[in-house]
């Protein structure tokens, strides 16, 4: 009888470990936190956005640990698709604000860098042993995921970014996160989408220009947004004769 309830216990134990969700490669539970205490909303330039604390996130002993968590972490557990979006959409986020936080105080992200390095170029922190740029986790490590939500999702730390998220991106949440920071976006008509009925255009932000190409293969811009838009917008996105502009980026720091 012992021996059948051990050979049970055994066999629940292997069930246990393939059924069990797969490890991932790193716990963002502290990040999740430090948002959810140093965001909040605040309207700058007659934007309202999610901003942040930088004095406070940066004096956050959690903040630090995060840091050097990150440095030494692998990324050899890292084997879906949505493990590793989840990963580098958070890791740019926090690396962001790093660069905000090293050169403090900034009026811009831009200010840190130089006149020879743009910010996106220069070095910003260790991941997984390896130091990195912001322009590396977006362009040689996102974007060749082929995934045109990171752009609503990754935030440059400025006004006319997409607002940073209160909370952490996780792999179990992450395509109604995604789904939602579309959204969100949209119906923000000072940054996301605007729609002028009078001169018959639909203004939307920059970022959809500068990155076009990834929306491409998705049926286009128009064709993109339009499910993700406020319903009073999504026929005028439709409409191939409204002219499609962009609206100025603010580069302001979204500081709280």
């Amino acid at each position: 009888m012992r021996r059948l309830i051990k050979n049970v216990g055994i066999v629940l134990g292997v069930m246990a470990v393939f059924l069990a969700p797969s490890a991932f490669a790193f716990d963002f539970s502290s990040w999740d936190g430090l948002l959810k205490k140093y965001v909040a909303p605040k309207t700058i330039n007659g934007v309202r956005l999610q901003a942040v604390d930088y004095k406070k996130l940066g004096k956050d002993p959690s903040y630090t640990k995060l840091i050097k968590d990150l440095e030494k972490t692998s990324l050899s557990d890292l084997k879906s698709r949505e493990e590793k979006l989840t990963f580098w959409i958070n890791v740019y986020n926090i690396m962001a604000a790093k660069m905000v936080l090293d050169h403090y105080p900034v009026e811009s992200i831009k200010d840190a860098g130089s006149l020879f390095t743009a910010v996106w170029k220069k070095k910003v922190g260790v991941v997984a042993g390896k130091t990195r740029t912001l322009n590396e986790i977006e362009h040689e490590i996102l974007r060749k995921m082929g995934e045109p939500r990171i752009h609503v999702a990754i935030v440059c730390a400025s006004v006319s970014c997409p607002d940073l998220r209160g909370e952490a991106y996780t792999v179990e949440n992450l395509e109604s996160q995604l789904n939602d920071q579309m959204k969100l976006f949209l119906a923000n008509s000072k940054k996301g989408l605007r729609v002028d009925v009078k001169k018959g255009r639909v203004y939307v932000s920059s970022i959809f220009k500068w990155f076009k190409e990834d929306f491409e293969s998705k049926g286009g811009v128009r064709k993109y947004l339009a499910p993700y838009a406020p319903e009073s917008a999504m026929g005028t996105l439709k409409n191939d004769k409204v002219s499609v502009y962009y609206l100025d980026y603010d580069w302001d720091l979204n500081e709280l």
